[in-house]
Parts: structure tokens; C-alpha cells; sequence
């Protein structure tokens, strides 16, 4: 058991750190008109500058893994701390404070890969990845989503084949987030064809540099390409690389899953109000500040994203004691797509044909980035509809939803 500190001297400590590596974040306010007005959800980074931003995080990550500050609520056989949530959540806020690299590289591979890792890997394996993970040493994503089985995760065609000490994994996946600079994947395989398509899975950590691995970027309709396709030709897979039993994959999936909605929805606000402000003052800049309409709709963004972070925070209680995230998590995810939705609709709205051409006009045409991206998060980590099934039959314990063929 690793050796326990109070809340204050957590922060006495942390605070040393950050005020010695990193300089203090000072939020300018600025009226409309004055600073960026991007509001994109998805990067729209080239190759180089990717790569740039990528090296300059790991720095960061390991400096402060190193420090005792990378995974505090850890193992301390893995380099975590053992500390509770309640300093995770502290250093979260200290950290949020200075100006630092943001770290969403490592989001997929913290918040799904590595959790997933932890409760189903071998030892060694976990010994082999979770240090290197949580230190910004590697990266992870997660292999799920295919062409034919999207929100059916358990339609899955991508196969592996058992060969004496390995497996040869054949498919393709796809939407994938990262895999372009990915080390190691998290991939879910059809392992028995004759068994029904639930029972016949498993898990696997694949390399991500192996031969027979080829990531091909997808280019969205905001410009960027965050997303992959992935193809897998006979890539070679130790077994001490599966993740739980054999054929037992769909319970290896459902923690990965249940870390996901956590790891997107859990931030908060279930989408918050993404930049209240701006929104107050577009409304005004364009002289409707008066319309009842949208002062309506500004008090119901602001209601439904209060509720969610309320909600959110309930929630993340029940995962102090390490278990975990329930499915009510799926509120939390749904809420996000959700909120992201209104407020993009509101913008649209109170632009009108300014969103529709770039004229130059400042806080205009820039929304077209969240407006064409909203979509997006509302497929990844589960549909909004997969997310409403998940509610009623997990949560409120409604009866399932008829199958097609019954409809």
C-alpha cells in the first residue's frame, strides 16, 4: 500500500511542481470581435503540426508521471500512487490552472484502453503497458467500429485464428481516433463463427507497427481527418496479448465501453454551454438579445448542461471505491451529443446565411466547423440511439428492443 498524504499536502506539493515546470494560465477576457473565434470539435491539424504537438505532450506526460502526479489513483506496482479520487480530481483542477500541452492524445488510451487493460491483460502484459501509458511513452486506441458493424459492435466481422502461441487477426476497422499515431490498439475479433455473435469474441492488445497493419486516414466534412480506417492482414498476435478468456471478448468490450461513455460524457457539463459567452454575445452583437424565442433558448442550453453536470458529478462517486462505470454513464454520454446539439442549432440559428459562406466576417462562418462536427461525436462511443436503448433497458429496465426480424 502506498504511502498515504492528506488533500493539502497533495496540493502544497503539487502546486511546487507546477509552479517550478509550467507557467500560470491567465484567462484573458475578450469581448466579440477580439482573440480566435474557431469553435471546431475536431482537429484540423496537418501531418507535421500533429506530430509537433504529439512529442511536445509525451514530454510533458513523462515529466509528470515522473513527478508522482501521472496516475494517482494507480497501482504502485504500475507507478500509480494509490491515492484517491479526490486527488486525482484536485490535481486535475491545479494542473487545468497552467499552461501545459491539453494531452487528448492520450484520452482513448487512458480512459478506455488502459482501464480495459488493468481488469482483463496477463501480468505481463500489464507490466509491459500500463507504465508506458500512463506516461505518455506510448499511445493507445481503440479497434471496434467496422464498415458492416457499427452500433451492432457484436456483428463484427475483423477474425482471429488461432495459430499454436498466436493469432492471426484478418479485418478492418473503422472511425477510428488516433490510430495514426497509435502504438498499441485495443481489438475486439471474431474467434468462433459457429458460436452466436456475442459469445464468439475476444480481445486482443495489438502492435500497432506490425506487419500487416495499414491506417489510412478518413477525411470529415470540417476538413481535418481525425478518424482511420484500419486493415489487418494476418497480423501476428501473441496470445499473452488476449485480454480475458477466449470467446469471452463481449465482456472485455462492455469495459472498455462503459470506461468510454464515462471518459467522454464525464467531463462536467454534459457539453456545457461551449463558450456560454460567446453565445450571450452573438446574440447581442446581432441585436436580438430581446427575442424571446432565443433567450428561451440560451436558458434551456444553460438548464439541460447544469443538469448534466450534476448528474455527472452523482455519478463519479460511485467510482471512488475503484468500480466500475456504471451504465448510467450513458446519460452522461448522451447528454454531451445532446447539449452539443442544441447549442449548435442555436448558433445556426441566430446566424442564419452568415454560416453558410465565408465572408470574414468574424463569428460567423468559424461555427460551421462545430455545426458539420456535432454529428460525429454523436456516433462516436455509441449512437444517441444505442445510448437511449442502453437507458431503457440497462438503467429504467424497460423490456428490450424487438430485433429486426420481429419488427
Amino acid at each position: 500500500m502506498a504511502e498515504q498524504i492528506s488533500l493539502e499536502d497533495f496540493e502544497a506539493e503539487a502546486l511546487d511542481f507546477l509552479e517550478a515546470n509550467a507557467e500560470p494560465r491567465v484567462e484573458e477576457k475578450r469581448g466579440w470581435g477580439e482573440g480566435s473565434d474557431r469553435t471546431g470539435l475536431f482537429a484540423e491539424k496537418t501531418r507535421a503540426e500533429e506530430l509537433a504537438e504529439l512529442a511536445e505532450a509525451k514530454a510533458w506526460k513523462a515529466k509528470v508521471f515522473d513527478a508522482g502526479f501521472g496516475w494517482i489513483t494507480g497501482p504502485a506496482r504500475y507507478g500509480g500512487r494509490e491515492l484517491a479520487a479526490a486527488h486525482d480530481r484536485r490535481w486535475q483542477v491545479l494542473e487545468n490552472g497552467y499552461r501545459v500541452p491539453s494531452g487528448a492524445q492520450f484520452g482513448i488510451g487512458l480512459g478506455m484502453v488502459a482501464p480495459t487493460i488493468l481488469a482483463h491483460a496477463t501480468d505481463d502484459v500489464k507490466e509491459r503497458y500500463l507504465r508506458a501509458l500512463y506516461r505518455g511513452d506510448l499511445v493507445a486506441c481503440q479497434l471496434f467500429s467496422e464498415p458492416g458493424a457499427g452500433s451492432d459492435l457484436a456483428s463484427l466481422q475483423t477474425q482471429a485464428i488461432r495459430d499454436g502461441d498466436e493469432w492471426l487477426v484478418t479485418g478492418q476497422k473503422v472511425w477510428t481516433s488516433g490510430a495514426q499515431f497509435s502504438d498499441i490498439g485495443e481489438v475486439i475479433c471474431r474467434t468462433d463463427l459457429d458460436a452466436p455473435k456475442h459469445k464468439g469474441l475476444t480481445g486482443f492488445v495489438i502492435d500497432m507497427h506490425a506487419p500487416g497493419v495499414e491506417v489510412r486516414p478518413l477525411r470529415q466534412m470540417t476538413g481535418g481527418a481525425s478518424f482511420n480506417e484500419v486493415f489487418f492482414t494476418e497480423v501476428r498476435v501473441p496470445d499473452d496479448h488476449r485480454l480475458g478468456d477466449v470467446n469471452q471478448g463481449w465482456t472485455v468490450a462492455l469495459t472498455t465501453l462503459m470506461n468510454e461513455r464515462a471518459s467522454i460524457g464525464g467531463g462536467g457539463g454534459g457539453g456545457g454551454m461551449l463558450g456560454a459567452q460567446r453565445l450571450i454575445d452573438m446574440v447581442r452583437h446581432f441585436g436580438k438579445d430581446r427575442d424571446p424565442l432565443l433567450r428561451q433558448g440560451l436558458a434551456d442550453i444553460y438548464i439541460h448542461s447544469e443538469v448534466a453536470r450534476l448528474n455527472n458529478l452523482r455519478v463519479m462517486e460511485s467510482l471512488k471505491a475503484g468500480q466500475l462505470p456504471p451504465p448510467v454513464m450513458s446519460t452522461a454520454k448522451l447528454s454531451l451529443t445532446m447539449n452539443m446539439q442544441r447549442v449548435a442549432e442555436f448558433a445556426a440559428t441566430v446566424l442564419g446565411p452568415r454560416v453558410t459562406a465565408d465572408t470574414g466576417e468574424w463569428g460567423t462562418y468559424s461555427w460551421t466547423e462545430l455545426i458539420c462536427g456535432v454529428p460525429g461525436m454523436r456516433v462516436a462511443g455509441g449512437t444517441d440511439e444505442v445510448m437511449r436503448n442502453i437507458i431503457g433497458e440497462r438503467v429504467l429496465g424497460l423490456p428490450k428492443e424487438p430485433p429486426v426480424a420481429a419488427r
